[in-house]
């Protein structure tokens, strides 16, 4: 199968599977074929998946990864001993650990195509990352309570594990508690990378965007709570991965 061929199986398979969706036509221009797919992703339930699915699933991301690019360690700014910073697509990192800004339900998002970095890191990873948050989920039983952190495999992501953490929601004015919270998150996760021996880890820029929280606060929160982590445990290398030149510049002024 070429990538096409996988990309309209996918589709089919999926649009088997909801009879709401049995009518829609799938688009002959490859970018629309591609926004249809990601939107299946995006909104089919951690549901069970044939094998012949999953086979062509994560040889069709594997592929799209590969085009997209990879990226390592050697390619990203050394700021301070073992801080780096890299600005693009977290879903890219060849890293021991990417942080995933994660909702309460932590399942992913289920808008169809939505900017958020949960919804991206889902939808490169493939199905299997859902249904591993949901069975974390269902062992639960409570909704994901803000500043903690949970972790599962990366499946068809070139890292080796996702951290999965719930930042604060900024509705009003920042509060002290806002910014113990956002602590939290920084530090659940390197304790968590810690304690399964991952030995890298790519922070998401926590809260800052459908969250609200500001940039400038976040940022300096973050490299404060890493630093602090840093003095305890020198073998983590931790990546600030940032999207937005506003992000670069913060911690640019921060760091060094």
């Amino acid at each position: 199968m070429n990538q096409q061929q996988r990309r309209e199986f996918l589709i089919q398979y999926m649009l088997k599977e909801n009879e709401e969706h049995r009518s829609i036509r799938i688009p002959e221009d490859e970018e629309s074929q591609k926004r249809l797919l990601r939107g299946l992703f995006n909104v089919r339930p951690a549901a069970a998946a044939t094998t012949e699915f999953l086979q062509i699933q994560d040889d069709y991301l594997q592929e799209e990864l590969s085009q997209r690019g990879i990226v390592t360690m050697e390619e990203m700014q050394e700021l301070e001993k073992n801080i780096f910073l890299w600005r693009g697509d977290i879903t890219r990192l060849k890293v021991g650990a990417i942080v995933n800004a994660a909702n309460s339900a932590m399942q992913g998002c289920f808008y169809p195509n939505h900017g958020c970095i949960d919804n991206a890191i889902h939808t490169f990873a493939g199905v299997q990352l859902r249904q591993d948050c949901a069975a974390i989920m269902q062992a639960q039983g409570t909704p994901e309570e803000t500043g903690k952190a949970k972790i599962t495999r990366a499946y068809n992501l070139p890292s080796d594990y996702v951290l999965h953490t719930v930042g604060p929601i900024i509705t009003g004015e920042l509060t002290q508690h806002d910014r113990d919270l956002l602590r939290d998150c920084y530090r659940s996760c390197l304790e968590l990378a810690e304690e399964n021996s991952i030995e890298s880890v790519a922070f998401c820029c926590i809260s800052t965007g459908e969250f609200h929280f500001p940039n400038d606060e976040a940022a300096k929160i973050a490299v404060e709570t890493v630093r602090e982590f840093l003095q305890k445990n020198k073998e983590i290398k931790v990546i600030f991965n940032v999207f937005k030149e506003l992000d670069e510049q913060l911690y640019r002024s921060l760091l060094g």
